[in-house]
């Protein structure tokens, strides 16, 4: 998506948009088709995902997802906040915006604003803020990626959990980093393809 400033136009002419509670519930009969699928076999082929992530009920919940969180009131590189997008652009023609990008193949995420934050230890750590149209974009993906990679990773016992806890903490390596990282790693069948699934 361009990357917009607080000066850009506002366009009005954004088609209607399901509104929160069609949403939820469409999204939520998807991701129990699409785990359900999963789960019964692990080895399934998901065609046409994209179709599903450019749903405009899929990217009324990741709105819902990006705007409700604590980074709300934090912009990307191009100084949009949730609170701008909503009073000065409007929430629908924002999604339908990102839409027909992603649609028509075009959308290209931003780069991130570098800010540092300052740790414990006194010392900085570099964090990367994406803005929130990457936000949303991201989200929608989780939306349609979780159900379906979540019945392979739940298998794993040192697999995290829906809060991102690790179940199991991993054993103390005794060689190289590099083992101890591979040992993260469980293999997976799970083909996706983002290429012929029409919205359940």
């Amino acid at each position: 998506m361009t990357v917009r400033s607080e000066d850009a136009s506002v366009n009005t002419g954004a088609a209607g948009w399901p509104s929160y509670d069609q949403a939820y519930v469409a999204v939520r009969k998807i991701q129990n088709k699409l785990h359900c699928w999963a789960a019964a076999d692990r080895g399934r082929r998901f065609d046409d995902l994209y179709n599903l992530v450019c749903d405009p009920k899929v990217l009324t919940m990741a709105w819902e997802r990006v705007a409700g969180s604590e980074g709300a009131r934090t912009a990307g590189i191009d100084r949009a906040t949730v609170v701008w997008i909503v009073s000065r652009y409007g929430v629908e023609t924002f999604l339908h915006e990102i839409r027909d990008q992603l649609r028509s193949r075009t959308f290209t995420p931003a780069p991130v604003r570098r800010v540092m934050i300052p740790k414990a230890s006194g010392k900085l750590r570099a964090l990367g803020i994406p803005t929130v149209t990457d936000r949303v974009v991201q989200a929608a993906l989780k939306l349609v990626l979780e159900p379906i990679f979540g019945p392979t990773f739940s298998r794993s016992p040192t697999a995290s959990g829906p809060t991102g806890a690790r179940r199991t903490p991993l054993p103390r390596s005794t060689t190289s980093r590099r083992s101890h990282i591979s040992g993260c790693w469980r293999p997976t069948s799970r083909r996706v393809s983002t290429t012929s699934i029409t919205p359940p």
